[in-house]
């Protein structure tokens, strides 16, 4: 039985690129576990180099299929990968339903990719909790460009737009809504928007439809300097992939130029920020309110109370 690698050593293994310490320390950073919170914040500080992807959607549109195929090609131009999937909780062990590494599995014998799998564990916004600091691991660990598949659970998938450097939003065609995008409530987050599957026949109506939306929407962008693309790709030929990596490197280009993509920066360390700090709150909120949630409960049962009444006596008797 092997010994406990405290953290911080496992940080100077995690720059030298060693496989396992950077597992290691990814699962600690999930667990939440404390004695690797001095670690993961030497890890953040040394992070920063990554181009970091968001690739969201609504279920069926071959996210899973395109990071593939996307994670292939940056291979082919010299770039280290890494992935973080997440992936839906299993309703029984809470662990991930790991159909993302399964549709990965040629890529997993390469050494120059890493790919994780993440339950989401009830986070809302299709985002793990240490989604961001198995970003900054895989980042310090030497990955140049890391992707974050979201779980693609529907219309709250939004928060990948605060997360990432640049943020692609794939529809399919024949999903039973011609622009999926506008339905889910994500139209004004992409950066990049990507139709899959565009060897099929009904791919240019779809194509034709977002253009036009976008084209409406255009105040909506990201900003001045960016015109939203909506590009047609088929993961299974490869057609369109080239234009795809294309323009994912000119919004790289824009988002780390130091004054043009300040903005987006201060964007997502602020969402860093305030998302760290509402874990934070919920983890000692749960800590200290369980002692006090039966009798409560109990009296809301019982109809000798109301929720909204019973919720502050919580709250309050918690942040004692």
């Amino acid at each position: 039985m092997s010994s406990y690698v405290p953290s911080m050593e496992l940080v100077e293994r995690v720059v030298a690129g060693h496989t396992a310490a950077v597992a290691r320390l990814i699962s600690r950073a999930e667990a939440g576990v404390d004695e690797a919170k001095p670690a993961l914040a030497e890890i953040y500080r040394r992070a920063g180099r990554a181009n970091v992807i968001g690739i969201t959607g609504v279920p069926g549109s071959g996210k899973s299929t395109l990071v593939a195929r996307f994670a292939t090609m940056l291979r082919s131009r010299g770039h280290r990968v890494g992935v973080v999937a997440v992936d839906p909780s299993s309703p029984y062990s809470g662990g991930a339903i790991l159909g993302d590494r399964i549709r990965m599995t040629d890529l997993a014998l390469d050494p120059d990719v890493f790919i994780r799998s993440m339950a989401t564990r009830g986070a809302m916004g299709g985002m793990a909790r240490a989604a961001l600091d198995a970003v900054d691991i895989l980042d310090v660990a030497g990955f140049d460009t890391v992707v974050i598949e979201t779980v693609g659970v529907g219309q709250d998938e939004v928060e990948i737009a605060k997360a990432s450097h640049t943020t692609v939003v794939v529809s399919a065609p024949g999903l039973g809504d011609e622009v999926q995008a506008i339905k889910a409530g994500m139209l004004e987050i992409a950066d990049v928007h990507v139709v899959s599957k565009s060897d099929r026949s009904d791919a240019h109506r779809t194509l034709a439809d977002l253009k036009g939306m976008m084209t409406l929407n255009a105040h909506h962008g990201p900003g001045p300097d960016w015109r939203v693309p909506v590009l047609g790709i088929s993961s299974y030929s490869g057609e369109g992939f080239e234009a795809f990596i294309d323009a994912v490197e000119r919004h790289r280009a824009l988002t780390m130029d130091r004054e043009r993509g300040r903005p987006r920066r201060m964007a997502i360390a602020r969402f860093r920020l305030l998302k760290t700090a509402e874990n934070l709150l919920m983890a000692r909120f749960s800590k200290f309110a369980a002692p006090g949630v039966g009798d409560l409960a109990s009296r809301l049962e019982a109809r000798n109370g109301d929720p909204y009444t019973l919720a502050e006596e919580l709250v309050a008797e918690s942040l004692k």
